[in-house]
């Protein structure tokens, strides 16, 4: 009698207990999802949004992880809707995951073949670690972001022999920016480069007997507070390729760390214009570049080098250096004649 008493009044409490913890399944998967469907939105509405979308955007694989706890919570809760809400985050990020650009190559003869190096040195801190990168991988042009007057002063002491050309806006913190160059360099324009926030020179290199258009890149990055300046500097890098598109006279590399991945429209814009990644090209478009202390486990790329369809690229590497929260990227390209 006792017994059954007791089995008959826990009954109740048992379900009310199983049926709260189903409510607080279904509210946190619903929570998440009410999240992710915001950033992926955006990335179907081809927009970039406001913070803190831009700032998730980045990291936009990485969404399958919370997306695919939602998903067993969901089912834990017998939350039906919610089963299928998680399965269409899923296969939408599944198919948004998959590489963006062209990869078609030039077919015309080889004319020259030529390394680039760009590197952000994080306010000069990884000056010496990037001096023995170019020392041991013997790049022909190095883009140097975050490259303030300490740094300066240290490329070209250990490197002006090697690279005795250069395009540099020289400043302070994270402001200033530096290509070398073992190729003579003659000023890109009346401008010299991109206007931004930090410095974004440009040059004109003699390669070989060929002249090839550089632009180094870095917009300012997606900061709160800041998110509509660096799509304002990430436009005025597209507007400058799409210029260049125009008049494709002079082929074309823009590098450097663009601050966007390719899951912001933004970055897709100057794509669009039709400048290839060269990670894209050598397949490793989804190699994370930064945060380098949680690379290759965990990050994003946005460190790139961009080429025109005059270029192939034959291989594509990400160095890990000292003192910086970037890799630096290492590729092979090929200039090509024109068909």
């Amino acid at each position: 009698m006792d017994t059954a008493t007791a089995e008959w009044t826990a009954s109740p409490d048992g379900r009310t207990g199983r049926r709260a913890g189903r409510r607080f399944g279904a509210w946190s998967a619903g929570l998440l999802f009410l999240g992710i469907s915001l950033v992926v939105g955006c990335r179907v509405a081809d927009t970039d949004g406001i913070t803190p979308v831009p700032q998730f955007l980045a990291f936009l694989p990485w969404l399958l992880v919370p997306t695919g706890f939602g998903l067993l919570l969901a089912l834990f809760a017998r939350w039906w809707f919610g089963v299928v809400w998680a399965v269409v985050l899923l296969g939408l990020l599944a198919w948004f995951i998959e590489p963006y650009g062209k990869t078609d190559q030039p077919g015309g003869r080889p004319l020259a073949s030529f390394r680039v190096l760009t590197s952000n040195v994080e306010f000069g801190q990884a000056t010496d670690a990037l001096v023995a990168a170019v020392r041991r991988e013997r790049p022909d042009l190095v883009f140097v972001q975050e490259c303030e007057h300490t740094c300066d002063a240290r490329l070209k002491e250990t490197l002006g022999t090697d690279y005795p050309h250069r395009a540099a806006q020289v400043a302070a913190g994270s402001a200033g920016s530096v290509i070398l160059s073992r190729f003579p360099l003659d000023p890109a324009g009346p401008a010299d480069g991109v206007d931004g926030t930090m410095a974004m020179p440009g040059a004109v290199a003699d390669i070989r007997g060929h002249a090839v258009r550089l632009q180094l890149a870095h917009p300012m990055p997606p900061l709160p507070g800041h998110v509509d300046l660096w799509r304002r500097e990430l436009g005025e890098l597209r507007d400058f390729a799409a210029e260049d598109a125009a008049d494709r006279r002079t082929p074309l590399v823009v590098a450097g760390d663009f601050n966007a991945s390719q899951d912001h429209a933004a970055f897709r814009r100057i794509l669009d214009t039709g400048l290839r990644d060269a990670a894209r090209l050598t397949g490793h478009d989804r190699t994370p570049s930064w945060p380098a202390r949680t690379t290759p486990a965990f990050g994003t790329q946005i460190d790139h080098v961009l080429l025109s369809t005059d270029f192939s690229a034959r291989t594509a590497r990400f160095l890990d250096l000292a003192d910086t929260d970037h890799r630096a990227l290492l590729v092979d390209v090929t200039l090509h004649q024109r068909g």
